[in-house]
């Protein structure tokens, strides 16, 4: 058994247990001492498997973990909430099922920002996890247990959800890749929703590679999820082909955003020369409307949300304040069981939602999401790609903001994906001060092979990147 077997890739890990140079219940036992090791520390699980079912013929016998707002029978799903936990998942999700079908053995949940409301995982009702290059700062969010768990070697590979960047965001405050697929080509079935027009489950890993493969098994038409597409897209076609005479774009004015820290600003230009080396055909291009995605997510977004976790009441399932009468009951149940960002959220969407303010806010914002996704598909008509830093931030300290519409802000790069329903990857780059820092590659819908070959082609221009010495 190799003793750096937690730098090895799950497709490497894979392909040596199916040729017999290592046992699959050994390569368990290694990953479950380091979960053992390192998860205090970190903060990463909220809860591990009760019982696991190992297939050393199968495909793909690789450990990983799952975020806490996915169902997998025999584990508690809690959302990272109160008011959850004590539920326990009464089926698979289809991404879990297909998992486990391809062999990959499920060894705990993630903790994540209480229904994925949040970009810093420090928002979960348990306990706040922490980034394994500085414990002192954030993981990003809200998928960052799961990010933290691939960073530190507790797992090969893990699964979040994205809706607003909860993947890309924690891969690259962590040094690792997160890769959303186009809005319907992963089932949502069994995705504790959020956002449910903005919500995709997808792979956080160490290499795009590994991303690609986990894509090509979780993807796929599920009659479960009427959102998901029938539409068939082989996700490692051309992983390893050249990009010469690729063409990529970046937004010159979300480069003039007075938030972007100088470092991230300079490793994003240069991955830019990287690729115009590479033989890419690179150019500014100007999308105001971009500018406004924030505002158009911080209503839709909310506004799913009230709608969502509505049926949180007590009634049904998850925890119950008795009180007498049952407005009091509701009352009781859900100030006890949700967090503060939570009731925030439900707060705008309520208000936006209402008779009152629903043509001068819901509406209005769904019309400018239109209008986005329009600039977006305008300018992917002429190039193949668009290349955008993942955050503007390095990651900062536990703790220090405090305004919520600060760290709304921060989403400034990823959201623009998630309301075209594009497909996109973050990568990291380089260290800044000891910390990642990641770009992201966006294309048009269904163009996920081609966004995973770019990644994949920089990935191996940047030469490996370094783990985090825990």
């Amino acid at each position: 058994m190799p003793d750096e077997l937690y730098r090895m890739s799950a497709v490497d890990i894979a392909r040596n247990i199916r040729n017999g140079k290592l046992q699959l219940g050994e390569i368990v036992e290694y990953f479950l001492n380091r979960i053992r090791t390192y998860n205090e520390r970190f903060g990463v699980f909220i809860s591990l498997a009760e019982s696991i079912d190992m297939k050393e013929n199968a495909p793909f016998p690789v450990p990983y973990a799952l975020k806490d707002n996915i169902l997998a029978l025999g584990t508690k799903t809690t959302c990272g909430s109160r008011i959850l936990e004590n539920y326990h998942s009464p089926y698979d999700a289809t991404v879990t099922m297909r998992l486990k079908e391809a062999g990959a053995v499920l060894l705990g949940k993630t903790n994540m920002d209480e229904f994925a409301m949040g970009s810093t995982t420090e928002f979960s009702a348990f306990f706040v996890t922490r980034n394994p290059w500085n414990i002192e700062k954030v993981p990003g969010g809200s998928s960052g247990g799961s990010a933290v768990a691939v960073a530190t070697g507790m797992v090969p590979f893990a699964l979040g959800s994205d809706t607003g960047g909860s993947i890309r965001l924690p891969a690259s405050f962590c040094g690792v890749v997160g890769f959303k697929p186009t809005y319907g080509l992963v089932s949502r079935y069994g995705l504790v929703a959020f956002g449910s027009s903005l919500d995709q489950i997808g792979p956080i890993a160490k290499t795009v590679e590994d991303c690609a493969f986990v894509t090509s098994i979780i993807a796929g038409y599920d009659p479960k999820d009427s959102t998901t597409s029938k539409k068939r897209v082989d996700f490692l076609n051309g992983l390893n082909d050249s990009i010469k005479g690729v063409r990529i774009a970046y937004p010159r004015n979300l480069l003039e955003y007075e938030a972007l820290d100088a470092d991230v600003r300079d490793a994003f230009f240069e991955s830019l020369k990287m690729l115009e080396q590479a033989g890419c055909e690179v150019k500014p291009v100007e999308m105001p409307l971009l500018e406004k995605s924030v505002a158009v997510y911080y209503i839709i977004a909310p506004g799913e949300a009230s709608s969502n976790l509505a049926r949180y009441d007590g009634m049904r399932y998850g925890l119950r304040v008795q009180e007498e009468g049952l407005d009091a009951t509701y009352h009781g149940t859900r100030e006890i069981g949700f967090g503060e960002e939570v009731k925030r959220r439900i707060l705008m969407g309520t208000f936006t939602l209402s008779a009152t303010y629903y043509e001068a806010y819901y509406d209005k914002a769904l019309k400018v999401r239109r209008l986005i996704a329009n600039e977006l598909n305008n300018v992917l008509s002429e190039n193949d790609l668009i290349m955008l830093p993942t955050s503007p931030v390095k990651p900062y300290n536990i703790g220090e903001v405090q305004s919520p519409l600060t760290y709304y802000l921060m989403d400034i790069y990823t959201i623009p994906a998630n309301l075209a329903g594009l497909p996109a990857v973050s990568v990291p780059v380089c260290l800044s001060d000891g910390l990642p820092v990641g770009v992201q590659f966006m294309g048009k819908r269904y163009s996920d092979p081609l966004v995973l070959r770019v990644a994949h082609n920089f990935e191996k221009m940047r030469g490996e990147f370094p783990l985090p010495q825990i």
